[in-house]
């Protein structure tokens, strides 16, 4: 990302201008996977060194950004609690479209925001079948291995992607997990090309999901429908793939007119 691009110091009309530069500087930190070098911020966010020094020294005295033994800057832990308020709203908004889904096709369905560099799953509506899937709430996980994961990857850039697959890893969980960044960036353009992610047994042996970034989000964000590939095969996915972009738009509906 580019301050030419996408600035990451949005003025606002009215607004105080500390603030905003602080909060600038976390949206930086944030859209770097979560650390960032100092040369890297200023490029960023085109403010004077010394008022970036000043920003961040606040920030670091308030527990929301740490430095890092090699002087580089990341988002800190002051930020997990409000993390994990705004993602149980986040599951609160979308938890009656989530039980739609569960109603219309009878398997579990989910919600996950990017957590760093991994996916934290922020809400399920579980199947009352017998043989279901459950993924406990706060779960984080590689996101190159997971449906919600990829969906989120797939919207953004190379360089995003290379850094949270350099830095979280990428284990492979079972014989179908992505294990190379070459093979994961094609399979992101697979996502970006049909408009949705799969995990084809790529986290759990015997487990299909079907995955959609919800568009325009305030935190990046998917749900998915998940469940045994006896009975999530391409008749499900033929069902399952317009209820998730009908229920994506409509909690992106819904959060754009809270904000």
């Amino acid at each position: 990302m580019s301050s030419k691009d996408t600035p990451a110091i949005r003025q606002s009309k009215g607004g105080v201008q500390s603030v905003e530069r602080a909060f600038g500087l976390l949206e930086c930190i944030a859209n770097s996977a979560g650390s960032a070098t100092l040369s890297h911020i200023a490029a960023d966010v085109n403010l004077p060194l010394p008022t970036i020094h000043r920003l961040l020294n606040t920030l670091v005295n308030l527990g929301v950004v740490r430095q890092l033994p090699d002087r580089g800057y990341a988002l800190g832990p002051g930020l997990v609690r409000l993390g994990d308020i705004a993602g149980s709203q986040l599951g609160a908004i979308a938890r009656p479209y989530l039980r739609e889904l569960v109603a219309e096709l009878g398997e579990s369905a989910n919600v996950a925001t990017m957590d760093g560099d991994m996916v934290v799953y922020v809400d399920q509506v579980a199947s009352d079948r017998q043989m279901r899937m459950f993924t406990e709430v706060g779960r984080r996980a590689h996101m190159h291995a997971t449906g919600v994961g990829k969906a989120i990857l797939a919207g953004l850039d190379s360089e995003q992607v290379r850094h949270i697959a350099t830095t979280a890893g990428m284990p492979t969980p079972t014989e179908y997990s992505i294990g190379t960044i070459d093979g994961l960036e094609a399979e992101l353009e697979r996502i970006r090309e049909r408009g949705y992610a799969i995990d084809e047994q790529e986290q759990e042996l015997g487990v299909r999901c079907f995955a959609m970034a919800i568009p325009d989000s305030p935190a990046p964000l998917a749900i998915s429908v998940s469940g045994p590939i006896s009975r999530v095969d391409q008749s499900f996915a033929d069902r399952a793939v317009p209820l998730l972009k009908d229920a994506a738009a409509r909690i992106s509906a819904e959060m754009q007119s809270g904000r």
